[in-house]
């Protein structure tokens, strides 16, 4: 039989080119589904994230400013601070923007925790502010207690039930004070103490309110109306505060007219007075990185509060005013410690919720 080896050698480097090209067509479709896949698990992640921060987002702040920013990473979300929303006045050195922020990673990892994740974190200073990272890795998921209260959880500015806390509970409490370097004491209403704090909240008022300053930066942060709430979706809202809705030009000078230490004294009283107990959170060092912890072990605390129903909310003012929070450091059986703010805890009905800004906004893109 004759053979053509000229035709047989052509049909030969044909076949291999045949099988070379089937070869790099399996491969690139190989490469296109990992590719798929690949994109489908990053979407979800980015999914899961986003989860995370709608939690996150609900933490408090001063004023409701809602100090925050947050950058997604492939394995890990930073929290930055959002500068624009300082308050120069009544946080000067930004501590309770730091503490709102601590309250914001709790949320997080609260929720990456529930959803499936660990969480490492990590706190860096970075051109004179410092940026939280969160690292964050799927696991098997493990329901978190705490995680259904932080829709839930509201800071209550309200007049109280006059209703005493038990001691079993405010062990309980007591023993959610976790992260290291952060402490709570407890004061019983009727005890001498607590008189001590609540005179020093007097006197607190009496400085802020004589401070002109300090009452424009408040009332640049008062939403007085259903307009001004739905525009800017933060401060502290007509209705958080139990008034009516009005427009500015008429709530304003009313509120003006209360802004004075007689005024603010007489209000506080009655508050302090019908609630259960003082709560005053302190550090070992006043630093950053110790008032983000700080606010991480606050909000365990306000979520546990949340779940037992008591109410809580923030009388800060002998914290923010300098002498007084010096003086109180050596008044306090607290160790020499910082006195960095001070909640008062009770029971009472629900309050409406502050706003929150569209959690887009939030994002550095």
């Amino acid at each position: 039989m004759f053979i053509d080896f000229r035709l047989y050698q052509k049909r030969k480097v044909y076949i291999f080119a045949e099988l070379k090209k089937a070869l790099i067509m399996n491969k690139l479709k190989i490469i296109a589904t990992l590719l798929f896949i690949g994109n489908m698990a990053v979407s979800a992640q980015n999914a899961d994230f986003k989860k995370m921060l709608e939690y996150a987002i609900k933490a408090p702040s001063g004023h409701n400013t809602q100090p925050w920013k947050f950058k997604l990473m492939d394995n890990s979300i930073e929290i930055h601070p959002n500068l624009d929303c300082t308050l120069a006045v009544v946080d000067a050195n930004r501590r309770e923007l730091y503490i709102s922020l601590g309250c914001a990673t709790e949320n997080l990892c609260i929720a990456a925790h529930e959803l499936g994740y660990n969480t490492e974190t990590d706190i860096s200073p970075e051109n004179n502010e410092y940026i939280i990272r969160i690292k964050l890795e799927k696991a098997m998921e493990a329901p978190e207690p705490l995680f259904r209260q932080i829709e839930k959880r509201q800071t209550n500015r309200s007049v109280y039930k006059s209703r005493m806390i038990t001691n079993d509970t405010i062990q309980m409490l007591r023993n959610n004070c976790s992260q290291s370097g952060a402490h709570c004491y407890f004061y019983k209403n009727r005890e001498s103490l607590y008189q001590t704090l609540a005179d020093f909240t007097f006197q607190g008022n009496k400085v802020q309110m004589s401070d002109k300053n300090f009452k424009n930066e408040l009332k640049k942060w008062i939403r007085y109306n259903k307009k001004q709430v739905k525009e800017t979706k933060d401060g502290l809202t007509y209705a958080v505060m139990g008034s009516p809705s009005m427009p500015k030009w008429i709530g304003k000078p009313i509120v003006s007219s209360f802004l004075n230490p007689k005024a603010q004294n007489k209000s506080d009283k009655i508050k302090i007075n019908s609630s259960s107990h003082f709560v005053l959170f302190t550090t070992n060092e006043s630093k950053p990185e110790n008032w983000i912890m700080l606010g991480r072990s606050l909000e365990q605390f306000l979520l546990k509060c949340t779940e037992l129903g008591i109410a809580t909310t923030f009388l800060n003012q002998s914290c923010e005013v300098e002498q007084l929070a010096t003086k109180l450091q050596t008044t306090l059986p607290i160790h020499n410690e910082y006195p960095m703010l001070l909640l008062r805890i009770g029971y009472a009905d629900p309050m409406p919720y502050s706003p929150r800004k569209p959690l887009d906004n939030e994002i550095i893109k």
